[in-house]
């Protein structure tokens, strides 16, 4: 089948196929998976101009909504989190889809961004890892969460988030137990930063921000999945629409969206979205986190080695 935005020719199967894998895993972390699949369109695909970042979008739009229900679900959405992340995020991620057009049309240099994106998310979560496995591993919420899980008549009401202040300066939440306090300032400028490194690359924010907020916030990872989801849904939907107005000022590049392959792309992630969203709570936050940081620095090793031979 041949996409004529994108300029590629690919098995119409193949597209969903991936993105199921790829999101399955990654939406246990709260990332829709988007991180992996501009690589995989990048270097097994071919599809190198700015339009990839927008396509990568339009996959969120599609898949994220199946694993956000799942998380409202079971009680898991820390709304006020939620709204923090989309107030920092949405001008962010109008800046970087200018800067992407303006300053990173050539893929040798767009391939250099993704590589020290992905390395440095990597290392945040690796370095989070190691320093869990030097405090005997799980913290005291996730072991209880795990623990609760094994007795579901039990622990149903106590692993649903409640929501116990909400002031422009400070977030309080209760979870398994345990009350988790985080600085909402703070939240909001890192959004803003993450939002703009999310337009360049066409990844919305999520994978960027939650492992943020898991290693330096310490929130746990069972209570900012849904949030970071969330987020990236909103500011995808406002990156795609930006590019869509942006392409009949720009001739001669590909900046819009290829919205069939975005689509099926989405098509593949609805089906891992909700599938990963659904066994999260059953799979070591450990794991997850090892998932991660080892998809991001396989992926950047990929991009910045060849850089220096």
């Amino acid at each position: 089948m041949v996409f004529p935005v994108a300029g590629i020719e690919v098995h119409p199967l193949v597209p969903p196929l991936v993105a199921f894998v790829i999101s399955f895993f990654t939406s246990m972390g709260g990332v829709s998976g988007a991180f992996l699949l501009l690589p995989f369109q990048v270097s097994v695909l071919g599809f190198t101009s700015p339009s990839v970042s927008s396509t990568n979008q339009v996959f969120n739009i599609v898949a994220i909504p199946s694993g956000v229900y799942r998380y409202i679900q079971e009680g898991r959405m820390v709304w006020p989190l939620t709204w923090i992340v989309i107030i920092g995020t949405l001008p962010g991620v109008l800046i970087g889809a200018i800067v992407r057009i303006q300053y990173l049309p050539d893929p040798k240099h767009f391939k250099l961004f993704v590589g020290m994106v992905l390395l440095y998310i990597g290392g945040r979560l690796l370095k989070d890892l190691f320093s869990q496995k030097k405090k005997a591993g799980l913290s005291s919420t996730e072991q209880r969460f795990q623990q609760q899980q094994k007795q579901p008549q039990t622990g149903g009401q106590l692993t649903r988030v409640v929501v116990k202040q909400w002031t422009p300066g400070r977030i309080v939440y209760e979870f398994c137990g345990e009350t988790i306090s985080v600085n909402a300032w703070g939240i909001m400028a890192l959004s803003l930063i993450v939002g703009m490194i999310g337009g360049v690359y066409g990844i919305g924010g999520g994978s960027i921000i939650a492992p943020f907020f898991v290693s330096f916030f310490g929130m746990p990872v069972y209570t900012v999945a849904g949030a970071a989801l969330m987020g990236t849904f909103v500011t995808s939907v406002a990156g795609v629409i930006f590019y869509q107005i942006l392409a009949p000022w720009v001739p001669g590049m590909a900046i819009a969206p290829d919205w069939i392959l975005g689509g099926l792309f989405g098509i593949g992630g609805i089906a891992g979205m909700y599938c990963g969203a659904r066994l999260q709570k059953r799979v070591p936050a450990t794991l997850i986190k090892s998932i991660l940081a080892f998809c991001m620095l396989f992926m950047a090793g990929n991009y910045l080695l060849p850089m220096f031979r």
